[in-house]
Formats: C-alpha cells, sequence, structure tokens
C-alpha cells in the first residue's frame, strides 16, 4: 500500500515536470518566431510625418539689466514657456515691429518643423534670451517697448528714458547733538563753497506718553565690609523698564562715606514679601525720522542709493546714481518733488508726493528752518 502511494506521487511530477518544460519550449519557440531586425523602441509617427506651422509662447521679459532703462542702452527679451513639440522641432524665432505713437510694439512668432527624426536630447517648452539689435531708426521717438504673443496678449513692458546718468560719493559729518531729540529738527549744511550739496534732516514725527508703575523691595545684605557709621539709601533702578508689569526695584545701602564699602554687590538678597507701595513713573518715547535731502535736475530721479556708512559723531558717506534728462525727455521722476530728492534713511526708501504719512511741502519748510549742525572739529 505505502509502495503504491510513493509510485503514484513519482509518476505525477514526472508529469507536471514535462508539462513545464513543454510550456518553456513553447515561449521561446514564440520569441524567436516574433524577433525581427527592427525590434525597439516604437515610433510615435509615421516615418514620413512632417509638419510646419508656428506654435505659441505664454512668457515674455524686457529687460536692459539696469534699474533706468536708457533709449541707448541694448534690450534684452526673454522667452519662455514655448510649445513648439520640443526644442529639436523649433525652426526659428521671428520679430515682427510695428509703432504706435511713441509705443514699439514687438510681436515673435515661433517656426516650427517637426519630423519623425528623434531628438537627440528632447526639452520641452523651452526657454531663450534674444538680444534685441534696433536701429536708431526704430527708436525714433519710442518711450515704451512692448512685447505681444500670438494673441495679442500683452506680456510685458518697458520704459525707455533719455538723459544720462552719473555716479557720485557725497561724505558729511554727523554732530553728536544729533542724538539729542530735544534739539530737533537738525540738518547739516546745504551749501559748500558756494555750490548745493546734499544734507542729512532730522526731525521729530511724534511723541508717545506711556507710565511704568514700580514698587520698592527690600534688599538684605549677606556679607558686609566695612561697618560704616552712616549709610544712604541707594535705589537699583533697572536698565529696561516693562510696561506690562509692576516693576519691582531692590533698594541697597551705601556708606556715606565714599571711601568705604557696605557690601560685596553680589551678596545683596532680594525679599519680594515686602514691597514699598505702587509708584509711577512717567515716560514718553520720541518718534522721529532721519532723511537724505539733496538739489537734483529738474525731473531727475536716483537709479541707485546705497548708504555705505552712518555713525552720528562721525562721517556718513552715501554712494548715488542720478539719471538727468534731456531735452527729448518727456516722463518726470520719480521724485519728491520737480528739483528736490528726499530719501528716508529710516524707512530706506524714496519719498515721493503721493505719500499719505509724509507732507512734503511741510517737510520742506521744517528743512529750511531746522537749526544747522557744525562741521566735523578741525584737528590741531
Amino acid at each position: 500500500m505505502v509502495f503504491n502511494t510513493f509510485g503514484r506521487m513519482n509518476r505525477l511530477r514526472s508529469k507536471y515536470m514535462v508539462f513545464g518544460l513543454l510550456w518553456i519550449l513553447c515561449a521561446v519557440v514564440f520569441f524567436a518566431g516574433c524577433e525581427k531586425d527592427s525590434d525597439g523602441p516604437l515610433n510615435v509617427t509615421d516615418k514620413d510625418f512632417s509638419y510646419d506651422g508656428e506654435g505659441y509662447f505664454l512668457y515674455a521679459r524686457l529687460d536692459s539689466g539696469k534699474t533706468i532703462h536708457l533709449s541707448k542702452d541694448t534690450l534684452y527679451l526673454d522667452m519662455g514657456k514655448m510649445w513648439t513639440f520640443s526644442n529639436c522641432a523649433l525652426k526659428s524665432i521671428n520679430l515682427t515691429y510695428s509703432k504706435e505713437d511713441s509705443v514699439l510694439w514687438i510681436a515673435p512668432t515661433l517656426s516650427i518643423h517637426a519630423t519623425a527624426e528623434d531628438c537627440a536630447a528632447p526639452y520641452f517648452r523651452p526657454d531663450t534670451t534674444l538680444k534685441l539689435l534696433l536701429s536708431s531708426e526704430q527708436m525714433s521717438g519710442v518711450g515704451v517697448v512692448k512685447v505681444k504673443n500670438e494673441s495679442d496678449s500683452l506680456l510685458d513692458s518697458i520704459l525707455l528714458r533719455r538723459g544720462s546718468i552719473s555716479r557720485d560719493t557725497f561724505e558729511m559729518y554727523l554732530d553728536s547733538v544729533f542724538t539729542d531729540v530735544k534739539s530737533f529738527p537738525l540738518r547739516t549744511k546745504d551749501k559748500k563753497n558756494g555750490k548745493a550739496i546734499p544734507t542729512v534732516f532730522r526731525t521729530l514725527d511724534s511723541l508717545t506718553p506711556r507710565v511704568f508703575y514700580w514698587r520698592t523691595m527690600k534688599s538684605t545684605c549677606t556679607h558686609r565690609v566695612d561697618m560704616c557709621k552712616n549709610t544712604v539709601a541707594d535705589t537699583i533702578y533697572p536698565n529696561s523698564w516693562s510696561v506690562d508689569d509692576t516693576n519691582l526695584v531692590p533698594v541697597h545701602y551705601a556708606c556715606a562715606d565714599s571711601d568705604s564699602v557696605y557690601c560685596i554687590n553680589s551678596k545683596w538678597e532680594n525679599d519680594s514679601t515686602e514691597l514699598g507701595k505702587l509708584q509711577e513713573r512717567p515716560d514718553t518715547i520720541w518718534h522721529y525720522s532721519t532723511y537724505y535731502t539733496e538739489k537734483i535736475p529738474e525731473c531727475g530721479t536716483y537709479s541707485y542709493f546705497l548708504i555705505s556708512t552712518f555713525v552720528v559723531g562721525n562721517q556718513a558717506r552715501f554712494i548715488r546714481e542720478l539719471f538727468t534728462p534731456d531735452d527729448e525727455e518727456t516722463f518726470c521722476g520719480p521724485n519728491s518733488q520737480k528739483d528736490w530728492m528726499v530719501y528716508n534713511l529710516s524707512a530706506n526708501q524714496m519719498v515721493v508726493d503721493t505719500d499719505s504719512t509724509v507732507s512734503l511741502d511741510s517737510l520742506y519748510k521744517i528743512w529750511k528752518k531746522a537749526t544747522v549742525t557744525p562741521d566735523a572739529p578741525k584737528e590741531k
């Protein structure tokens, strides 16, 4: 009985092995029959495929690499999000120019030539930068350059200015009186050798009154040094006061004789359970602003401004680039007034007519009446 069972099992195992070998053999024959010399990646398009047409783009930006774009500067056109099948299918970028009054329109078009040939390094939605070589005839009378795509959507515009840009460095002495808020308004002198020069101007904006609350706190010396006959109270006021809480001020003692020491400073122990009555200490916050002011050519503006050094009691150093318009320029500013520039050093920004927080007329009147601070003391 046992012998017959083992025999049947061996016959079944042999049968499954034969079926397995036959299946593998059929698979090999099947794939061998399908093998061709042209095996490889499937073609996406027919080998005779060819397409010529136009693509489209969704991004364009004009730039000269400068803050103020002069009409004589070289312009660059950045283009991106270009739909051209791939970079290999982009045949050319054609630029069409047209004028409307003082506006020069640039309308790029993308020429496409696509075939079934594989692209060695496909890149979809490519981008590029074009250097615009515009003739003096094309730029004549142009104040604004705009770029649009094939659907006439405005993508970017740039304002062109006519004039020159000069870079200068100014240094001036800031007297220590600039730290005295009660002396405001103050400014440095505005002329040197009969010639107008920039100034630093500081004026008071507003006052904010506030009150600090405090109590005295008992403090005991645990290590006496000298046995003084006479002592005086020495209230230790904090270096900074808290507005949101009651300030505790320890009361120490000192010898009336200044040559004697009452206690070692580190040996005072405070007792917060023994406090004096609640007291008030009024205080005022002085809000002020500091400005750089300069007489400028009419309708001029800054293209660059840097605070290089600013130390009260020493020198202040400023670097700025000034745009001076020529006779053909029709745009004015931006500036504070047509011939006066005010730069807020506290906020690090130019003060313009549209500022709702500063009245330039009143600011100019304060500047005129401000006390002129002395020059740097002469070395002996």
